[in-house]
């Protein structure tokens, strides 16, 4: 659980964006430590904070492809601690699943015009900075295609349908909502995955985050 006002590094190249976002945040009750025009802005101002997470866009100068994401990938492998919350108009799946590997968690890839409220930005920061997951349904489906064979083909159709939604931080009550079943069935769907992907229980573990992140990674290409 993150104590205090959760601090934020945010990245974004457009600078009125940029200054609305930090206004936002900090109306919300986050701190924005440091904000970045540049990947090499981002990780020295990772490097220097050490936030609770950072805001990265796919897209940075100077070429404007994928100096953001590569940026954020850099940051997972050097600093772990860091939550990392891509915000883009683009779903890079190759340079995601890195981002993915590798039993991360703290990882959320939200694309800009399908978050609808600010309210479900924030809540996916927070998520990502206690060490959950938050990725837009459209990402886990670009991921999706293409896939190999593994466990994931052992899951039935509506344990695919409630891992989908763990992926996007929906709780049992949630998925039973838009599911329509009970919270018990929701359960049920919940533990065989668990049981399928060989994840047992702990005092320790966040097993929701580590099925989620084997379903990514078995079904990726």
């Amino acid at each position: 659980m993150i104590k205090g006002r959760l601090r934020v590094v945010l990245a974004e190249d457009s600078v009125v964006l940029r200054d609305g976002m930090v206004e936002l945040l900090g109306a919300r009750g986050c701190e924005v430590v440091a904000t970045a025009g540049t990947a090499d802005e981002l990780l020295a101002g990772v490097g220097e904070h050490r936030p609770d997470v950072a805001v990265v866009d796919v897209r940075m100068p100077p070429t404007h492809r994928d100096e953001g994401i590569r940026a954020a990938v850099e940051i997972r492998e050097r600093m772990p601690e860091v939550g990392i919350l891509v915000f883009s108009q683009h779903v890079e799946a190759a340079w995601a699943s890195r981002l993915l590997g590798g039993g991360a968690a703290g990882v959320g890839y939200l694309l800009k015009e399908r978050v609808a409220r600010t309210s479900e930005f924030v809540d996916a920061l927070h998520r990502v900075a206690e060490g959950g997951v938050a990725l837009d349904p459209e990402v886990v489906s670009v991921m999706m295609r293409g896939g190999r064979r593994s466990r994931v083909d052992t899951l039935t159709s509506r344990e695919r349908e409630v891992v989908e939604l763990m992926a996007q931080g929906h709780s049992n009550r949630s998925i039973a909502a838009l599911l329509v079943v009970s919270e018990r069935a929701v359960e049920k769907h919940v533990a065989a995955v668990f049981g399928k992907f060989g994840l047992r229980a702990t005092h320790t573990d966040n097993r929701r985050v580590k099925a989620v992140l084997a379903y990514l990674g078995e079904s990726g290409g």
